[in-house]
């Protein structure tokens, strides 16, 4: 089976060169063994924490281990050793100027972030590897992928059984992550909270209606998007306002960072319910921001994505704030352009400011500095963009 390469392989090599650890995050089946072991074969030994006899190995005798794994090593799963960190900073500690050292790998931000300041502060870089973007997926399948999903197994094997595969994921990350992050036992109710959420994509999150549907508490709702922010099942886009303070007060939309998940949890099966679907619209929509924030991460911009609603009811889908400029983007799933579908974008932007509408149709410009882009080109990012 031919290796798929990343978008993030070129950020990685940078990191190995300028901090002594390097820190791997992301969901499980995201493709960071195959990464690691494919394009540091030669030079990196691999060890994982899956394997019982690891752990065992370094709990029982931690200098020992490291006497042996001392450089140039990948440490998968260090969330169930999470003494690990306080040894590896000793061994970075000890030689300052070797870079590269360790890589360590985990399916979780909490355990990273709580060790990190515990004890990799300063000697240890981060990044995060999602599942596929679009452009590292072969053009036949990209299509699908909108609702078929981007995890690189299932489009490596074509999204051959994808119904079964999904199935299997969310038993495994109701029954490993969901119990490894936080002691939820209320997991039916954890589990019809990320089917509402699903049927609720690219919404505004409102926490009291979904608690009262679910019938818990407000506090447990948090708790439980906080889970799935933290194992990179979804994330929230927060509204944009001038005044900074309003962005924590104001609710965010929720998106998942994959599609095809969000159509296995509403019943979607194949291209014709996708789009007889009450949702396909949040979906595409869903589909494009998360392609959009995916690229963000993997190429460690410093961007930041809002969207923007007002009281009396203009909206804009996305807002990508580049610091010294904004682009303002409106997502439709329609192939034909219709004056109304700019409105937005035109009241809110600035004259010099750049409006973008994302649909399947032509690419061409209804006016100065406001693009009409066909979606498949405009997710066309570089390598190293």
């Amino acid at each position: 089976m031919a290796y798929i390469n990343r978008n993030l392989e070129s950020s990685l090599k940078k990191y190995l060169k300028v901090f002594p650890a390097v820190g791997l995050t992301g969901p499980r089946q995201s493709g960071k063994s195959t990464m690691l072991k494919t394009i540091l074969a030669s030079s990196y030994e691999y060890v994982t924490f899956d394997d019982y006899e690891m752990v065992r190995s370094f709990q029982d005798d931690p200098k020992g281990f490291f006497n042996k794994y001392s450089d140039r090593v990948v440490f998968d799963e260090v969330q169930k050793v999470p003494d690990l960190f306080h040894y590896i900073k000793l061994q970075i500690d000890n030689d300052r100027r070797r870079y590269g050292k360790y890589i360590l790998t985990g399916s979780s931000q909490f355990v990273f972030m709580k060790s990190i300041t515990e004890s990799l502060a300063g000697r240890i870089g981060l990044l995060t590897l999602l599942p596929f973007q679009r452009n590292e997926i072969p053009v036949s399948s990209q299509d699908r992928s909108t609702y078929y999903g981007c995890y690189p197994e299932q489009v490596v094997n074509k999204f051959k059984e994808n119904i079964s595969w999904y199935s299997a994921y969310i038993e495994t990350y109701l029954s490993r992550d969901v119990r490894d992050l936080s002691n939820i036992g209320q997991l039916r109710e954890f589990r019809r909270c990320l089917f509402l959420l699903a049927t609720r994509t690219s919404q505004i999150l409102d926490l009291s209606t979904l608690a009262h549907d679910l019938g818990v508490a407000v506090n447990t709702v948090k708790k439980w998007i906080s889970v799935l922010e933290a194992s990179y099942i979804i994330f929230l886009l927060p509204p944009f306002y001038n005044n900074l303070g309003k962005r924590i007060v104001k609710s965010p939309k929720v998106y998942f960072f994959d599609t095809g998940l969000v159509s296995f949890l509403t019943g979607i099966k194949d291209e014709d319910t996708f789009i007889k679907s009450p949702i396909y619209g949040a979906i595409y929509e869903n589909y494009i921001v998360a392609e959009i924030y995916k690229n963000i991460i993997h190429s460690r911009s410093d961007n930041e994505l809002f969207y923007y609603r007002t009281s009396n009811g203009v909206e804009v889908d996305l807002i990508i704030d580049q610091k010294t400029s904004k682009e303002f983007l409106e997502i439709k799933a329609s192939k034909k352009y219709q004056p109304d579908m700019v409105e937005s974008i035109i009241k809110i932007k600035k004259k010099y400011e750049k409006g973008i509408l994302i649909y399947r149709g032509k690419d061409f410009n209804p006016e100065q500095n406001l693009f009409c882009k066909n979606a498949s080109q405009y997710l066309r990012f570089s390598k190293d963009e």
